[in-house]
């Protein structure tokens, strides 16, 4: 399939403005084609511009028909075959196999907001009925339901080319919401972004939708995000990556004439708290770990970062077991060279923090961007006195802080970031500790396990992938999950409006047959027809 390089605004091609570059792949470094140029100022405005021009068209679209632009997306992109499979490959460096599985996770969400504005759910819809005899005052008629925010800028990420990129779980759940979506693509796999836009553009037409609810954006540079969270047309921002390049979007949204939320997952160390019940085995739980620490070369947001252990012997015997199986581990290749630079950089920082020493380092892989894996081990004193080791370090690098005490391990808690996830293994022993940890683990983070592993984001209705700040920008959402829709809705009451008048989920007849809160009481959605 062939690929331009250029920029995807409401249906058509548009050449950048900028100076050219070129992915590259990530193996080796050296550049692909096709040659592209980022989108200028005037560019981002156009497919701003556009978008915005069909929102009220958008949202007053019935939801089955939404439904099934998304139910054609998810099909369009399964039709790209092997070409999005290669491409993703190669400019990320992932194994075809995880990207068939990540192409699998990509439709399914697709499928899955389908099905969730099929139901009519995340309309929130809520009525109190009118209660004119009520003293001391009556109660007016007041209907709820929940409208689309307006035109969502969307950023791909590095580390999910599919799944939280171009069509992933912030442009599904967008559009799902109602709101037109312009994503800039990630320039670490500009190829494979332009190819699902394509899918999504082919499959906007086929279904109907107005051309302009879907652009793609090219750009190396950060002046094109920039310009997209600072236009005025945009209402609203999802964003996965580094917490500078969150920050970043955040200030320049705070700082418009009309601020604007910007939902940005950014970074996360991923506790995992070891209590003494789990090290009965110490061999198959420092398997458990190197296989989360290590598994896509350490590049997901959940990977574990940080393992509290407590001192002594078992604590030790899970070291060395963690110190035998790593030495044989090689590296994998990372997204990107600067990826890879920078993990490097990252864990030599760790290295020269007085206190902080080596407990195994791996080999490297087959490329010079496939850096050894390592796990580094300090005290608890030294972890807290240094804010360094604080810090992500993207990629399969591992901190184990030994503590000596609950109330050393409730201090550490007590003190740290917020967080994507925590994690607890222990056993029945360890119950009355886990549950005076938990308190502090609520506040904390947003996902909390008990045993497992946090690498691994299940995609579903209860899912929580969100957090408390740094975490995340926004503490009170999830990107992953049904839930996600909400980020990009607002309610709106309805007050004594005439039946006619009102938005058909609203109508007492409830035509669109939606679950309703009736003066509080949940009401289930009734079979609807749709033609």
């Amino acid at each position: 399939m062939n690929l331009t390089g250029s920029s995807i605004v409401a249906g058509r091609d548009l050449q950048g403005e900028g100076p050219a570059w070129r992915a590259v792949a990530a193996e080796t470094g050296e550049p692909l084609g096709p040659q592209m140029h980022d989108a200028s100022p005037e560019q981002v405005a156009q497919a701003t511009r556009l978008s915005a021009s069909v929102a009220r068209e958008y949202r007053a679209i019935p939801p089955h028909r939404r439904a099934a632009f998304l139910d054609a997306c998810a099909k369009e992109i399964e039709a790209l075959g092997g070409d999005l499979i290669n491409r993703a490959a190669l400019e990320s460096g992932l194994p075809p196999e995880r990207l068939i599985g990540e192409r699998g996770r990509t439709c399914g969400q697709l499928r899955m907001f389908a099905d969730l504005i099929r139901s009519g759910d995340a309309l929130g819809v809520r009525i109190d009925p009118p209660l004119p005899e009520r003293l001391p005052l009556p109660r007016a008629d007041l209907r709820l339901r929940k409208v689309p925010v307006g035109p969502v800028a969307v950023f791909g990420a590095s580390n999910f080319p599919l799944a939280f990129s171009v069509a992933g779980g912030d442009t599904a759940s967008a559009l799902a919401a109602g709101c037109p979506v312009v994503v800039k693509a990630h320039p670490a796999h500009p190829g494979t972004s332009e190819l699902v836009a394509r899918a999504i553009t082919r499959a906007a037409e086929s279904t109907g939708m107005p051309a302009a609810v879907f652009s793609l954006l090219i750009g190396r540079s950060t002046a094109v995000g920039q310009a997209l969270v600072r236009d005025p047309r945009i209402a609203a921002v999802g964003f996965t990556g580094s917490r500078a390049g969150g920050l970043a979007l955040v200030e320049a949204a705070n700082a418009r004439p009309v601020p604007i939320p910007v939902h940005a997952e950014m970074s996360s160390v991923n506790p995992v708290i070891v209590l003494e019940g789990a090290l009965a085995d110490p061999q198959s739980t420092a398997h458990a770990y190197l296989a989360s620490l290590t598994n896509g070369s350490g590049q997901f947001c959940t990977n574990p970062g940080l393992l509290l252990l407590p001192t002594g012997e078992k604590g030790d015997a899970f070291c060395e077991r963690v110190a035998n199986t790593l030495t044989h581990t090689a590296g994998q290749i990372m997204l990107t060279p600067e990826i890879a630079h920078a993990f490097t950089a990252g864990v030599q920082r760790w290295m020269t923090v007085d206190g902080v020493h080596v407990v195994a380092q791996g080999v490297p892989g087959p490329s010079s961007y496939a850096p050894a894996p390592v796990v580094l081990t300090c005290d608890a004193a030294t972890y807290a006195a240094h804010e360094d080791l604080t810090a992500e370090v993207f990629g399969a690098a591992g901190l184990i802080v030994r503590w000596r005490d609950v109330q050393e391990l409730a201090a550490l808690m007590e003190h740290m970031e917020g967080q994507l996830t925590a994690t607890l293994h222990g056993s029945d022993i360890d119950l009355a500790t886990a549950e005076q940890l938990l308190p502090v683990l609520e506040e904390r983070a947003g996902r909390i396990l008990w045993g497992g592993w946090p690498t691994g984001v299940e995609v579903s209705h209860a899912m929580v992938h969100g957090g408390p700040w740094p975490a995340t920008s926004t503490p009170t959402t999830t990107s992953v999950g049904t839930m996600a829709v909400e980020r990009w809705l607002r309610p709106v009451c309805y007050q004594g409006f005439p039946d006619t008048l009102l938005p058909q989920e609203l109508r007492t007849s409830n035509p669109l047959g939606v679950a309703r809160y009736f003066d509080g009481q949940l009401v289930p959605r009734t079979q609807v027809v749709n033609d």
